[in-house]
């Protein structure tokens, strides 16, 4: 079969079947062309009913048991179009009739169909990705990184609108609490220096010494001149002079001592995504039987999710008390990560006068005491 061919020695542009005759009267054509899936050439079916389109995808195989059943009796002209040249194909006198032409469309330069999407921070040419297990010598990702990857490009594709709209002038210094292995902190300073090419200092605050060591050691051979790693915890680091503080799944009240450090250092930008909420629960805990709520709270579950939606729900108000803009999302599928709530600060607007007022009827809601970051932020 010519499609099959054309497929194999990669001159098929696409296939088009028209004058559809067969048994659904809605199905007016299906335009057939190459494409990628998961990395495996398949051919995809676009067929046009009145009111929709479907996609489907098939292999080589498959695809041709498909074809010559549409051309059997279903459709009755057809046109292959190929680098090479065009095969016309018209069943709708009284003879078959086949032709070819000079070709009209040039052949496609790709077939992914799931093509790659232009990321933020690509693999290619990242030094410091292969360094840290994401991609391989050739710069193509691994596949034990794939999600990683995905989730430090989101980060990073949040962040950078975020970043654009701080004046460079005020764009100093990013501290990246609790850096881990640095992959964001990494993220980061390779968006500033390729894509924004401002020269601001990042910083990753680790406790681990080993994880430190490494990341300096990264990030010296990739040549990123204004990142650095320092060990330290969370809240001991003195972040006087940040312009961005990032804190990403810094457990429990860890989260709140970042917040607490960007709100001193008086950060034109907070970005914190929580972890665990352990001590809020253990506060709503203590005081389920007393509250409104009891018949919820009796459900560990529901007790989980309501400390995470008071725990988060609380530190915004404390941003807004503290004149930030505040703004509470998912970042990620739960696929990659279920710890997957962004909190962000963005300085200005004012100080809210009601939000202590919010918090104070929360905590008596929920019968809860303190709340850390109130502490840490001495309210």
């Amino acid at each position: 079969m010519a499609v099959a061919t054309a497929f194999a020695d990669g001159t098929l542009v696409r296939l088009a079947l028209r004058a559809h005759s067969g048994g659904e009267p809605l199905l007016k054509s299906i335009d057939v062309r190459p494409v990628l899936v998961k990395r495996q050439p398949h051919l995809g079916f676009t067929s046009h009913y009145t009111t929709r389109d479907i996609v489907k995808n098939y292999g080589i195989a498959e695809a041709e048991a498909l074809l010559r059943g549409y051309l059997a009796g279903e459709f009755r002209q057809a046109r292959l179009f190929t680098g090479a040249g065009d095969w016309v194909l018209d069943l709708t006198g009284k003879a078959p009739r086949l032709k070819q032409v000079a070709a009209s469309e040039a052949a496609p330069h790709t077939i992914a169909h799931d093509r790659e999407k232009v990321r933020a921070v690509p693999a290619a040419g990242r030094r410091w990705m292969q360094a840290l297990g994401i991609s391989d010598a050739n710069g193509q990702v691994m596949p034990t990184a794939q999600d990683k990857f995905r989730q430090i490009n989101r980060y990073v594709e949040i962040l950078g609108p975020l970043l654009k709209a701080i004046p460079d002038r005020k764009l100093k210094r990013i501290v990246d609490m609790g850096a881990g292995k640095g992959y964001l902190t990494f993220a980061v300073a390779d968006y500033l220096a390729s894509t924004l090419q401002v020269p601001a200092d990042v910083v990753g605050v680790e406790l681990r010494p080993d994880l430190v060591t490494l990341c300096n050691e990264v990030a010296i051979s990739s040549g990123l001149s204004h990142l650095s790693f320092a060990r330290g915890a969370i809240a001991d680091y003195d972040a006087t002079g940040a312009s961005v503080l990032i804190a990403l799944h810094a457990c429990d009240t860890a989260t709140d001592d970042a917040i607490a450090k960007g709100i001193a250092a008086n950060a034109e930008l907070i970005v914190v995504a929580p972890c665990c909420h352990k001590q809020i629960r253990r506060e709503i805990e203590a005081a389920k039987a007393t509250t409104p709520l009891d018949y919820l709270m009796r459900h560990g579950i529901f007790v989980e999710r309501q400390a995470e939606m008071i725990t988060d729900g609380i530190r915004a108000l404390i941003l807004e008390h503290f004149g930030y803009r505040t703004k509470v999302f998912e970042f990620i599928s739960d696929a990659n990560t279920p710890k997957n709530v962004l909190i962000v600060g963005t300085r200005g607007g004012g100080r809210d006068p009601a939000a202590l007022e919010k918090i104070a009827a929360a905590k008596a809601m929920f019968g809860i005491r303190r709340h850390y970051l109130e502490d840490a932020t001495g309210i």
